[in-house]
C-alpha cells in the first residue's frame, strides 16, 4: 500500500490493515536471526567510509568502538540491510530511517514553542512503518543493557514504547485529516502527561531539560564557537573536530571551496519559501569551518557557516551537511528526488510537526571536481537531547513512551493511520513481538560491535577516540 490511500473509505482502509495480518502476522515480527547471505557488517561500514573524508574515518570507528549503543548509532546501514531481508507489512509511511532514541529531542518551532519531535532525517525515505518502530525498540534494549537493566526490565520498556505507538496511532486514526497534520507534542503538554506514579524527580528533570533546551540558542552557540581575531569575528578552532577553512586548506584550494560554499548559500535560498529567502538575504557569510558531527555521520562533509546580520551581535550559524543516498534505498527503493539534500529536506518537512525555518538544499562542486548534495539548517535552535545513561528503568520507560507516541504522530502525517491502527489492533501481539525482536537484535548488535573491536585490535581498521 502506498502512502496515498485517500480515495478509499474509512472502512476499506481499516479492512486493508486487518487483511495484511494474513500475509504478515503481527507475531511474525518477533525475534531476529541473521540470514545466510548477511554480509560482514564491517564490509558494510567500510563501503560507507570509502565515500567519506579519509582523515576523519578513524574518528568514526573510534566513536563506534566506545560501546554497543555508540556502535548502533553508527550502524544504520547494517540494520537497513537486516530489515530489508525480512518480511514486511507493505504499509508505507515516510520513514525517519534512523529512529533510535537519541534522535527524539526537544526542538523549537518557528513560533518559538518548545516541542518534542524527531530530529535526524539523513536516512529518510518511504518504507514499511515497522522499520522505524523496530529501530527504536532495539535502541531501548541496547541502552537499557548499558545501564545494567535486567532482560525483564528491557522487555517492559520496549512493550511500553510500542503500546504508546499503537495507542497514539489509534487516536490519530479517529481524527480528521487536518487535525492529524496540526498535531504536535508541545513540551509543556508532554510534562503535563507525566503520570504521578513516576515521581517528582522525573517531573523535575523534565522541567530542567526544557529550561536547558531554551538556553541552547543560536547566540549560545555563537559565544561558544567563535572569537574575535584582529577585530574580526571568527570560528574558534578545535581540531580535528572543528577546523576553520583557513587552517584546513592552502590559499588556492581555500579560495575555490569558499567560492563553492558561497554559491551554496546563494543558491540554496531558492529552496526556501520566499519570505524566508528574504530573511536569509539579510545575512552575509563571514567564516566557514569543517565540523565533525554525531557518530554515524562522522566523515561526511559538514560545514559550519558563520553569518552576520546588522552587526556582530546579530549572528546566524548554519550547518551545511553532505547528503548521500539513504541506507534504506537498496531495500525500499530509490528516492523520487535526484538531489539527496532535497530528499532529506522533503522528508523532514513531511515528518516534523514544526521545522527549521532555514531548512533547505542544493548541490555544489567540491575542490576535487565532484558534485555533492547538501542540506542546510540552523546549527542550534533550542535543542535538548536526552541522557539515557542517567535513566533508571522507569524513566527510560517513560521516555520510550514519549518516543513511541511522537513516532506515531510523525508516521500518520504521511501514512494511513487507519490502516496501521487496524493492523496493530487493540491487543498486545505487536508489542510482545517487538520486545522479542529488540532483544534478538540487541544480541546481534553486540556481536557486530565485538567484530569491530577485533578488527581495530588486529589492525584491520584504524580508530581514534575523541
Amino acid at each position: 500500500m502506498t502512502m496515498d490511500n485517500n480515495h478509499l473509505t474509512t472502512a476499506e482502509r481499516a479492512a486493508y490493515g486487518k487483511a495484511v495480518r494474513a500475509t504478515m502476522p503481527r507475531g511474525a515480527h518477533a525475534g531476529f536471526e541473521p540470514d545466510a547471505t548477511r554480509p560482514d557488517p564491517l564490509d558494510v561500514i567500510e563501503r560507507q567510509s570509502a565515500r567519506r573524508v579519509p582523515e576523519l574515518v578513524p574518528i568514526r570507528y573510534g566513536r563506534m568502538l566506545e560501546s554497543p549503543f555508540r556502535f548502533y548509532r553508527g550502524a544504520a546501514a547494517i540494520m537497513a540491510r537486516d530489515l530489508g531481508a525480512m518480511p514486511r507489512t507493505g504499509i508505507t509511511v515516510q520513514l525517519c530511517g534512523d529512529a533510535h532514541l537519541l534522535n527524539f529531542r526537544l526542538l523549537a518551532s518557528p513560533e518559538r514553542h518548545l516541542i518534542f519531535d524527531l530530529n535526524d532525517f539523513d536516512e529518510t525515505l518511504p518504507g514499511p512503518f515497522e522499520w522505524d518502530v523496530k529501530r527504536l525498540a532495539a535502541s531501548l534494549v541496547i541502552a537499557g543493557r548499558a545501564n545494567g537493566f535486567t532482560a525483564g526490565q528491557c522487555r517492559r520498556i520496549v512493550r511500553s514504547c510500542v503500546r504508546s505507538y499503537r495507542d497514539r496511532m489509534r487516536a490519530l486514526a479517529g481524527m480528521g485529516t487536518l487535525d492529524v497534520w496540526y498535531a504536535r507534542d508541545d513540551a509543556d503538554q508532554v510534562r503535563a502527561l507525566l503520570p504521578g506514579k513516576i515521581g517528582k524527580d522525573v517531573r523535575r528533570r523534565a522541567t530542567l531539560a526544557a529550561a536547558k533546551a531554551r538556553t541552547r540558542t543560536n547566540l549560545q552557540a555563537y559565544e561558544k564557537l567563535t572569537r574575535v581575531v584582529d577585530g574580526v569575528r571568527r570560528i574558534n578552532p578545535d581540531p580535528p573536530l572543528l577546523v576553520p577553512i583557513h587552517d584546513l586548506l592552502g590559499d588556492a584550494e581555500r579560495a575555490r571551496l569558499e567560492d563553492s560554499l558561497g554559491e551554496l548559500i546563494a543558491k540554496y535560498g531558492a529552496s526556501l519559501p520566499s519570505e524566508r529567502r528574504h530573511l536569509l538575504d539579510r545575512f552575509h557569510p563571514v567564516d566557514v569551518a569543517r565540523k565533525v558531527v554525531g557518530v554515524g555521520s562522522v566523515g561526511t562533509r559538514c560545514w559550519i557557516i558563520l553569518m552576520m546580520g546588522r552587526d556582530d551581535e546579530d549572528p546566524l550559524l548554519l550547518q551545511a551537511k553532505e547528503a548521500d543516498e539513504s541506507v534504506l534505498a537498496p531495500f525500499a527503493g530509490a528516492s523520487r528526488y535526484r538531489n539527496q539534500g532535497r530528499r532529506v529536506t522533503a522528508g523532514q518537512r513531511l515528518m516534523q510537526a514544526a521545522g527549521d525555518i532555514f531548512l533547505g538544499w542544493d548541490r555544489i562542486t567540491g575542490i576535487d571536481g565532484r558534485e555533492r548534495d547538501f542540506y542546510v539548517r540552523q546549527l542550534r535552535d533550542w535543542k535538548g537531547i536526552a541522557q539515557p545513561e542517567t535513566m533508571a528503568p522507569d524513566a527510560m520507560a517513560l521516555f520510550g513512551r514519549l518516543c513511541g507516541a511522537s513516532l506515531a504522530r510523525a508516521h500518520a502525517r504521511s501514512g494511513d493511520p487507519i490502516a496501521i491502527s487496524a493492523y496493530l489492533g487493540s491487543g498486545d501481539a505487536f508489542d510482545r513481538a517487538l520486545a522479542e525482536f529488540a532483544e534478538g537484535y540487541a544480541d546481534q548488535n553486540e556481536r557486530d560491535h565485538w567484530a569491530l573491536t577485533g578488527a581495530v585490535r588486529d589492525g584491520r581498521l584504524p580508530a581514534e577516540q575523541m
